[in-house]
């Protein structure tokens, strides 16, 4: 059966690196029927909204999504686009791995953490934002709901056991924040005794960054709420070589939309000269969602063999080629 997914090109480098990830997934074979819609300083252009309803109307109708990186201005409007679409299909797990590849500036051989990160609340939404009159007193509100943590800590556990993997970190401050992220530790710890089968253990969030630098083979699986994710997968990111080599997805109930993590990067759009690596990286975990593991992992296995014979890498990876020249090879070496 055919699936639809909704293609949302991006700004900046976005148009460049989804060529290059569309002509990977078609070098598949699979049944898939791309809708392309805009979103961004494209959209923006052309429709007079940075997010407009039929994009949305199209992600809610195919359910999948494959996303580039895109821009909001600086001024009013969204705060994010991203943290828009987050919101408006309450994709409440944020979902980012990491995985050593040989021939890269990985700091590490032996990387493979998969960071996932609550995606609806907490500190980083910054809800019930003021600011005083002179501008000399900020305030936010913080807001955990023991739903979202029950929800988002289960998933991280399902996803460990789906996957074969033998642990999970819950990643807090409840030291210091005992009301919010007490609330959230509490409920790792109960839903943890629910499955004997996965190790678990708990990090304050500062001695979780000091041992992810010192000796990352210890983590496999983090679970933690917004803010902290969002610090902790970066961090993950900057392990295995930076975001150019992370991709990400954001789930909910109905729809999932995948995505490179970084930037729009204008200062080299059009040179045709961006690494695609992030975002195929997250088609293939599109793949593994939609079914296909076999195909996401012969992504995976070009993109290894790839990098080991640095016949033509991109500039970020060491070597002169093209944008293409690089979906060429991964092509080659499906």
């Amino acid at each position: 059966m055919t699936q639809n997914i909704t293609i949302i090109k991006g700004d900046g480098i976005g148009p460049e690196i989804m060529d290059a990830t569309l002509r990977v997934l078609d070098a598949l074979s699979l049944d898939f029927n791309y809708i392309h819609k805009d979103a961004g300083l494209c959209a923006l252009e052309s429709q007079g909204e940075l997010l407009p309803g039929d994009t949305l109307d199209a992600i809610q109708a195919n359910q999948i999504c494959l996303k580039g990186p895109l821009t909001t201005p600086v001024g009013k409007g969204f705060s994010s686009i991203n943290v828009a679409l987050r919101k408006h299909f309450n994709l409440y797990a944020n979902v980012r791995p990491v995985v050593t590849f040989e021939g890269t500036k990985a700091r590490y051989d032996d990387i493979d953490i998969m960071t996932i990160r609550e995606n609806t609340e907490g500190a980083y939404l910054s809800e019930g934002q003021t600011i005083s009159e002179d501008g000399t007193v900020a305030e936010s509100k913080i807001i955990v709901t023991k739903e979202a943590c029950q929800r988002i800590v289960r998933y991280a556990f399902d996803l460990a056991v789906k996957t074969g993997r033998k642990k999970v970190t819950a990643v807090h401050k409840a030291n210091i924040m005992k009301t919010t992220s007490g609330l959230f530790l509490d409920v790792a710890e109960a839903i943890a005794d629910e499955y004997p089968s996965i190790e678990f253990n708990s990090l304050i969030v500062d001695n979780t960054c000091m041992q992810l630098v010192m000796n990352p083979a210890q983590f496999d699986v983090i679970v933690t709420t917004n803010l902290f994710g969002d610090i902790i997968s970066d961090l993950c990111a900057g392990l295995v070589g930076g975001l150019g080599m992370a991709p990400g997805a954001n789930i909910g109930q109905e729809v999932a939309i995948f995505e490179a993590v970084h930037g729009s990067a204008p200062d080299i759009a059009g040179k045709k000269i961006a690494n695609p690596t992030a975002l195929i990286l997250a088609a293939a975990m599109m793949l593994d969602h939609l079914g296909h593991a076999e195909e996401a992992n012969r992504v995976r296995n070009a993109i290894k063999n790839t990098l080991l014979a640095k016949d033509r890498l991109t500039g970020d990876l060491g070597g002169s080629a093209k944008t293409q020249s690089f979906t060429d090879a991964l092509i080659e070496r499906l």
